[in-house]
Order: structure tokens, then C-alpha cells, then sequence
């Protein structure tokens, strides 16, 4: 293809993208006025299935296959970084010096550390009643781990950080997503269906699939950033390059 066709493609495509756009635009409903139509939907369906935070009921449940697919995402990503970042034959791995960290950062990090995990918890846990969920508070846990790589040293981190224990995690939290889709079919409804009975409006137990769903992304997304983030830390403090062949024999 030359390079006069390629301009003229790109140009088509981001004309239509644009003319998508702009009738996008055209269509929304004048800012400060009437409710959406899909909010006042949305808003009914999280009501009616004793969701009290809309949003999750969004994720959760009217577009739960849609979150499906973002979470197979993340999980297919970290598969493909763990596969590159895999250690290979001219590389060996270094015992990682300790480094000395200065006494405040030390304390910080201790206090900080259970707090963290604490707040990350209750972000994924009440993702049905407040802002939040599994997405976010899985970040926030897997990052709150690394408080301690941070304050203390690599090695106090790894005591904490069973790779492969988090890559089975990883796993387990994808599968347990699609889990609760089957149950749907299984109950005589559809894949991804509220099933389970839909508890009192406004408690951790309320929501249905909901709550189950949320907690599912956010043991996948939690695992999913310490593997990705064990994969990178190996590569830049634990491996090194090995000497190469032609290096091999002169020495």
C-alpha cells in the first residue's frame, strides 16, 4: 500500500469517526436539563435490585458482560507481560543488595501499609452502596503491598509477594467472574443474570450478582497489578543481562 493510499484511508476513517462525533453531540440532552432517559432506567434497574450505588449496578449488572470483557483485558495483558518478561537462558538472577531507608520513611510505611489495605478492602467491598468497587480498590490493595519495597527493601516485599500464589489469585478471580455468568444459565435465565436473592436494600449483602461480581474483579485486579508490578521490579533489581556466547568462551 502506498503511502498517498494509507493518508487517504486514514483520512476516511477519521472522517467518519468525526461525523460519529459530532451526531453524538447534536443528540445530547441540553446541560442542566430534564434527566437522561438512560439515567432514569439505570437509576430504576440499581433500585429495583437493591443496588445502592447506580454505578456498580451499571457495571455490575446492566452491562455486566461489558466489565466481563474489560477484566479479560487486564488478565490477558498480564498474561502477555509475564510471558515477555519471562526470565530467558543469557539472563541470572542477582541477589538484590538491602538499601538503607531513612528512619521517617521506615515508620511511614509501617503505619501506612495496614491502613492502605484496609481502605483498599473497603473500597472493593462496599462497591454496591458507595464510589468505588472492585477496579478501584484492587489497585489500591495491590499498591499498598509495595508500601513495604518502599519502606523496608525488596526482600521484605517478596516475604509478602508469593508470585505465584497471585498469579493463581489472578486466575481464580477471572474464572469466578465467569462462574457466576454460568450460574445465570444454570438457574434457568440468562448468562450474567441476577440470581442469587437480592438482600436488604442499602447492606454489604444487597445487590444480588452484584456484590459477588465486584468482588471477583477486584481479587482479578488486585493480583493482576502485584504480578505485573512483580515483573517489572524483577526485571530492574533482581535480573541482569548473563555474558553472551562470544563472551562465554574468551573468558
Amino acid at each position: 500500500m502506498s503511502r498517498r493510499l494509507r493518508m487517504w484511508v486514514l483520512a476516511t476513517g477519521g472522517f467518519g469517526v468525526a461525523v460519529l462525533l459530532v451526531a453524538a453531540y447534536v443528540r445530547l440532552p441540553r446541560f442542566g436539563g430534564g434527566p437522561h432517559p438512560y439515567g432514569e432506567r439505570a437509576v430504576a434497574a440499581a433500585l429495583s435490585r437493591h443496588t445502592a450505588n447506580v454505578i456498580s449496578s451499571v457495571n455490575f449488572d446492566l452491562r455486566a458482560f461489558d466489565t466481563l470483557g474489560e477484566e479479560s483485558i487486564l488478565f490477558g495483558a498480564v498474561l502477555g507481560a509475564v510471558v515477555l518478561l519471562r526470565q530467558t537462558r543469557d539472563e541470572r538472577e542477582v541477589p538484590p543488595a538491602p538499601a538503607r531507608i531513612a528512619p521517617a520513611v521506615r515508620r511511614y510505611a509501617r503505619i501506612m501499609l495496614p491502613l492502605a489495605l484496609l481502605c483498599g478492602l473497603y473500597v472493593i467491598a462496599h462497591g454496591q452502596l458507595s464510589p468505588g468497587g472492585g477496579f478501584q480498590g484492587g489497585v489500591v490493595v495491590a499498591t499498598a503491598l509495595h508500601l513495604l519495597y518502599i519502606g523496608a527493601d525488596y526482600r521484605a516485599l517478596e516475604h509478602i509477594r508469593p508470585v505465584g500464589r497471585y498469579e493463581v489469585g489472578d486466575a481464580v478471580g477471572e474464572a469466578a467472574y465467569v462462574v457466576v455468568g454460568v450460574a445465570g444459565l444454570l438457574g434457568g435465565s440468562a448468562f450474567l443474570a441476577n440470581v442469587p436473592p437480592l438482600g436488604t436494600f442499602n447492606t454489604l449483602a444487597s445487590g444480588g450478582t452484584v456484590p459477588l461480581l465486584n468482588a471477583a474483579v477486584g481479587m482479578e485486579v488486585a493480583c493482576a497489578v502485584v504480578v505485573l508490578l512483580a515483573r517489572f521490579l524483577d526485571q530492574a533489581v533482581e535480573i541482569e543481562q548473563g555474558p553472551t556466547r562470544k563472551e562465554g568462551k574468551q573468558s
